[in-house]
């Protein structure tokens, strides 16, 4: 039989789904897959059975119901005094990866190169090379995950079509910086490419610090494309409702490609978003204070269980370093062991990795019932030695 597609055979089944079977098949707690289990808002959730119930269940305009985006338009606004004209500079998608894929497909030609930046999300790069870009990487290093200015440099070229990065990062729960954002905006501008940032975890910041989009940047607003997410935002992941910002010739470009992907987005999540967006500065920090007390819940229960916990400044993962409690092979041996002899289960670092891995973290995620949290922690603390 003639082969499949050679980009795309060469991927096998997401590390997050690989674990997170296990999870299941093993009864253990799942602190691997991003999976929200706590905080849900019920009255999100309501407006969008209201919505389903009374409202048009036919399509909705392929770039997303005009109260969401308008919505969309407001909350950028006022967090971050972006000035969007909704109906020119906004789009909503199937959740943030087709927000990724639409973006990739209608900027990249084949042949163009990519600067990525690793640990990368696994969706990047076979979305990138289905695309025909060519990845560049910039690798950052533990635990400070600070760009390197000489690697960054050397990435771009004149054949640069688009830096990708992902703003509060996962896996490594980095926030990046002013300094970092203007650096990559310069580069961006004097190589003439443009900067795809993955922006869904903005609203879980911790310890005052501040969520900067590249859109906001003056020197940005025409090059610049900024991806949000419902399902991180209101801990609705399976609702997968995305949303891109961008300007009005990015937007067209980019709905192109979204047209003939999915298309458009269930009318009711579309509605219950917008309410969401909606709402006041309060509701969005308090649920980052919510998961920051969770983060040092969570932090203090590995400590106090022997293992060093790396910097956490954003997203809702925790790093770990399995090498701090003895265990001596590496991070996939670790996590598959611990499913099996534990009852927990994290996700191994080096899955983000596309050359020589970094092995000796775990990601856990802290968006849990706090008695989940507790017994995943005296569950290893049982295991690695401290009563």
């Amino acid at each position: 039989m003639k082969p499949t597609n050679s980009h795309l055979a060469r991927y096998g089944t997401t590390i997050f789904d690989t674990m997170s079977r296990l999870a299941r098949e093993k009864q253990a707690i799942n602190l691997g897959q991003g999976i929200p289990e706590d905080g849900v808002p019920a009255d999100i959730v309501a407006r969008a059975a209201t919505a389903l119930t009374e409202g048009s269940n036919q399509y909705p305009p392929m770039l997303g119901v005009p109260a969401l985006r308008q919505a969309l338009a407001a909350h950028d606004r006022a967090f971050y005094g972006i000035d969007l004209d909704w109906e020119r500079e906004t789009m909503v998608t199937s959740g943030g990866t087709e927000a990724l894929a639409s973006t990739l497909l209608a900027l990249i030609e084949p042949g163009d190169e990519i600067v990525l930046v690793e640990p990368l999300y696994d969706s990047y790069l076979p979305i990138v090379e289905r695309a025909g870009g060519i990845p560049k990487f910039v690798r950052l290093e533990a635990p400070g995950w600070t760009i390197p200015k000489r690697a960054l440099e050397a990435a771009f070229s004149a054949r640069t079509k688009l830096i990708l990065f992902n703003s509060p990062m996962n896996p490594t729960a980095k926030v990046f910086t002013r300094a970092e954002l203007d650096r990559i905006a310069a580069l961006a501008a004097r190589y003439d490419a443009y900067v795809v940032c993955d922006e869904v975890y903005e609203h879980l910041v911790f310890d005052g610090r501040e969520h900067i989009p590249m859109l906001s940047l003056p020197e940005m607003r025409e090059r610049a494309v900024r991806i949000g997410s419902a399902g991180k935002t209101f801990s609705l992941t399976g609702w997968k409702v995305g949303y891109i910002s961008a300007c009005p010739a990015l937007v067209e470009r980019i709905a192109r490609a979204h047209q003939f992907i999915t298309f458009t987005t269930p009318p009711n999540l579309q509605a219950a978003v917008a309410y969401g967006l909606s709402k006041e500065r309060p509701f969005f920090a308090n649920f980052a204070a919510r998961m920051e007390a969770k983060r040092d819940r969570l932090a203090h229960a590995l400590e106090a269980a022997g293992f060093a916990v790396a910097p956490c400044q954003g997203t809702y993962f925790i790093n770990a370093d399995i090498t701090s409690v003895g265990f001596d092979g590496d991070d996939v041996a670790f996590c598959t062991e611990i499913i099996e002899t534990v009852g927990v289960a994290a996700i191994p670092v080096s899955a983000f990795y596309t050359g020589e891995p970094e092995k000796r973290l775990v990601r856990f995620c802290f968006a849990k019932p706090d008695e989940m949290l507790d017994e995943a922690a005296a569950r290893l603390r049982r295991r690695f030695g401290r009563a």
